[in-house]
């Protein structure tokens, strides 16, 4: 489908787009538009079963609420196969906001629960091409985007983290050749929506985010390992890039690799689109200060409060959360402004002891030993 008719539809969800029309966005419909599944109690109940800890609250209330061969994966895992995680980030702004954080957060929890390596794509290319960005502030970028990763408290014997300025070529070049020679023009089109305007950079690209799903692509990781599968934590928006890999990849030889999608860290003034570093008053940054969030969310944040006290008590809130109308608008946002800051303030004393150094450390090209430990 191309870019003219999905804008036809009452809401966009691609890469670089999330927008809704006809109000928040449908996540029923999106699962049955990608082919996707939905993540039911029962993947969450096997996923405590098989790692014996409690699932993610991201799992508990459903913001992972969508998956490709999930369960393939706790089957193998449950055999004693391991597999190893893959996600990744788009280096176009200084800082990141919490929307950035959750897939981090999350892939955190899984790489503990289940001791599994992980590898971090900064696709400081794509952006350099999509935010016409130049080269070297796109791997500035990327830098200052791998502090506030590490910050999450990933652990460096277990993970990789590369730029594609820094590591693009060798074996993951010659993936990225073999999944090219696999998708036509017209397909590419018809996945991404691109048009004649677009420069070739674009539609040269989807191939460098697809490879890492394949274990060759790092053979000082996985070398002898081509059989290791791949489950890839992200957001909805990134499902497009891995239809494209899942089809490409048993036609050379690969796993398809595995998904579990998040939905959308709603922007403050509501669930019509997502916070992004594009609107700075949507969204809440890991730079922000106390007094900042504190602001943002009286003068920004939707509340689905009524027009009166009377109403609100009578006919509750327009959120489930406290739709009973037993917490009042003020409430609501006094509770929110203290667990965002304290959370950005958490991140922020673990970035403050992030060091160049480290940043070096993750980004080196190196074996990791104990990975599967």
């Amino acid at each position: 489908m191309d870019k003219k008719e999905e804008n036809t539809e009452e809401q966009v969800v691609n890469p670089w787009e999330v927008s809704s029309s006809g109000g928040k966005i449908d996540y029923d419909k999106l699962i049955d538009k990608f082919g996707c599944q939905r993540f039911d109690q029962s993947l969450v109940d096997r996923v405590q079963r098989l790692t014996g800890r409690p699932p993610h609250v991201f799992l508990r209330r459903g913001v992972f609420f969508a998956h490709r061969d999930f369960n393939e994966i706790l089957d193998a895992y449950e055999r004693g196969e391991k597999f190893y995680l893959y996600t990744g980030r788009g280096p176009s702004s200084e800082a990141l906001h919490l929307g950035h954080l959750i897939p981090f957060m999350f892939t955190k929890y899984l790489q503990d629960a289940f001791k599994v390596p992980l590898v971090i794509q900064l696709t400081d290319d794509e952006k350099c091409m999509w935010k016409n960005l130049s080269v070297e502030e796109s791997q500035r970028l990327a830098r200052e985007n791998a502090k506030d990763i590490i910050a999450c408290g990933f652990d460096i014997t277990k993970t990789f983290i590369f730029s594609d300025f820094d590591y693009v070529g060798g074996a993951f070049y010659k993936n990225m050749v073999r999944v090219a020679k696999c998708v036509t023009y017209n397909k590419v089109v018809g996945i991404f929506g691109f048009t004649g305007e677009d420069h070739i950079g674009k539609v040269s690209f989807p191939p460098v985010q697809a490879v890492p799903s394949f274990p060759s692509s790092f053979p000082h990781l996985f070398s002898g390992k081509d059989n290791l599968r791949c489950l890839i934590p992200c957001a909805i928006d990134q499902d497009p890039y891995f239809r494209m890999t899942r089809d490409v990849a048993p036609r050379i030889g690969y796993h398809k690799p595995a998904l579990i999608e998040s939905s959308f860290f709603p922007a403050l003034q509501g669930e019509n689109g997502k916070m992004s570093a594009s609107d700075p008053n949507s969204a809440i940054y890991v730079t922000d200060s106390g007094k900042v969030i504190k602001n943002k969310i009286n003068k920004y944040a939707f509340s689905g409060g009524r027009e009166s006290v009377e109403l609100h008590r009578k006919l509750g809130a327009n959120v489930e959360e406290y739709g009973a109308g037993r917490m009042l608008t003020g409430e609501v946002k006094q509770r929110l402004t203290q667990v965002l800051t304290e959370l950005v303030e958490r991140h922020q004393t673990a970035r403050s002891a992030v060091t160049d150094e480290m940043v070096d450390a993750f980004m080196s090209v190196r074996p990791l030993p104990n990975m599967f430990n």
